[in-house]
């Protein structure tokens, strides 16, 4: 039996596991890599394709599910399964980003034939997304499903995303049973919408995320902290720009704004235009709207005395992109547009638009990969290029951690030692930067006498 970490191996991004076992061969998770790590994605597999029997999804964001389109391409026919929210999310999510390498393999071929190169193809295409349907196999949680006779799996929720699940494989390999756990990404705690992270009775090998292994969110009040940055923004007459993703943090954001403020804070947004942009966005919230499963009991009792909680009167929701460019034009408005990231989508116009603006200001409501556009803008960049063209960036710029959907180290710490009968071999810490990877298994020594690895990217162990 053993795992091979083929990404999110000391870095936040591409999420790839491949596991072999009880003679069979298996991934979890199949994701892009972002930011500084992006030539991966067109590297070859270090595996074939076509030999991988079956694959398990923990949830729908692209850096756990964004290369799965291209592994179908190269010959994958297994069954994926995920839950039945990750299912629908990534039937959007998946054409989106095919959408995405189409468009940018046209842009930089229009840029190479200037020089006489060669043409570039798309990562995949929307058609190669399209064909992912036929493999999903949608799974409920706490509900054993059989692989076979020598596997079998269990989700349960892991509070990032609507569907997010942490992953317990149980296996007999050769007469030995183990049991491996993959947490998938563990939500921050009270999410809107979303239920809080589950816990588990025990474990033989445990597979952590680390985003935040090093950091504690900030203890101020996330709804009040927003609030003063749109009133501030508005007063100095700018436009606020909130880079956010489209499936998890845009909802949250709509959720926060219409029910999370008292009602005098409530009534004096109204008047404040708050243009929702983002196409995929739109359709994410329909399939929240339809997934109240998932919803916590909060969630629930709004839905009691309002059908919609997504939506209020003063937001506007932008499909077409003739419409996006009217924003352009306007000021002391609130823009939430995707990508979180800012590396793709509206939100690289918006920005260009805004960003040397002093009176506007660029609000970060989600984790920014090493190397991002996100991240430069976030660590102080004076200018930045987009789109060939060098913008100052002399908008104000804030951070609001309390609006992060990934548990800060004390929240990891209290899921590990909440394992009811621990973990017996070894914790493989992955998706983090190597500083936050490096603290996590520190701290970890104090919560558990299992030995913790920080795995390089590629590298094997037997288990």
């Amino acid at each position: 039996m053993k795992i091979r970490f083929l990404g999110a191996a000391r870095t936040v991004t591409g999420s790839c596991y491949y596991l072999e076992a009880a003679g069979r061969k298996f991934l979890v998770d199949c994701g892009m890599f972002q930011g500084n790590m992006a030539e991966h994605n067109s590297e070859n597999f270090r595996f074939f394709p076509g030999d991988i029997d079956f694959m398990i999804l923990t949830h729908a964001h692209i850096d756990h599910s964004g290369r799965i389109p291209l592994l179908v391409k190269k010959g994958f026919t297994g069954s994926i399964y995920c839950t039945s929210a990750t299912a629908e999310l990534i039937g959007i999510m998946l054409k989106d980003s095919g959408h995405i390498q189409e468009m940018e393999a046209q842009w930089e071929t229009k840029k190479r034939l200037r020089k006489g190169l060669d043409p570039v193809e798309p990562l995949y295409t929307v058609e190669d997304a399209e064909k992912v349907a036929k493999y999903v196999v949608p799974v409920t949680y706490n509900k054993t499903i059989t692989i076979d006779e020598n596997i079998s799996l269990t989700l349960k929720d892991a509070g990032h995303l609507l569907g997010s699940a942490i992953i317990i494989l149980n296996i007999n390999d050769e007469g030995k049973k183990k049991t491996i756990t993959f947490t998938g990404d563990l939500g921050n705690v009270d999410i809107p919408i979303i239920r809080n992270y589950e816990y588990i009775d025990g474990t033989d090998y445990l597979i952590t995320e680390s985003t935040y292994g090093d950091r504690l969110h900030e203890m101020r009040e996330e709804t009040q902290s927003l609030y003063d940055i749109i009133i501030n923004t508005m007063e100095r007459g700018g436009n606020l720009v909130i880079p956010s993703f489209a499936v998890g943090r845009t909802q949250e954001l709509l959720y926060i704004l219409n029910y999370y403020l008292d009602i005098e804070k409530r009534h004096k947004l109204e008047n404040v235009q708050i243009f929702m942009d983002s196409p995929l966005a739109i359709k994410a919230t329909e399939i929240f709207e339809k997934h109240k499963e998932c919803y916590d009991e909060e969630a629930l009792k709004v839905l009691e005395s309002d059908v919609a909680p997504l939506n209020f009167s003063n937001l506007n929701i932008i499909e077409k992109a003739d419409d996006s460019k009217l924003l352009n034009n306007k000021k002391g408005i609130v823009i939430i547009s995707s990508s979180g990231m800012c590396e793709a989508g509206r939100i690289k116009h918006h920005l260009k638009h805004n960003l040397w603006r002093k009176e506007a200001t660029i609000a970060f409501v989600g984790y920014q990969a090493e190397g991002t556009l996100g991240r430069r803008i976030l660590e102080g960049e004076k200018s930045v290029t987009i789109f060939g063209e060098k913008i100052a960036v002399l908008a104000e710029v804030e951070c609001v951690p309390g609006l992060s959907g990934h548990a800060d180290l004390n929240g990891i710490l209290k899921w590990v030692k909440s394992i009811k009968n621990g973990v017996k071999k070894k914790i493989f810490i992955t998706h983090g930067d190597a500083e936050a990877a490096e603290n996590l298994k520190e701290k970890l020594k104090e919560v558990s006498n299992a030995e913790a690895i920080v795995p390089d990217l590629y590298e094997t162990f037997e288990l």
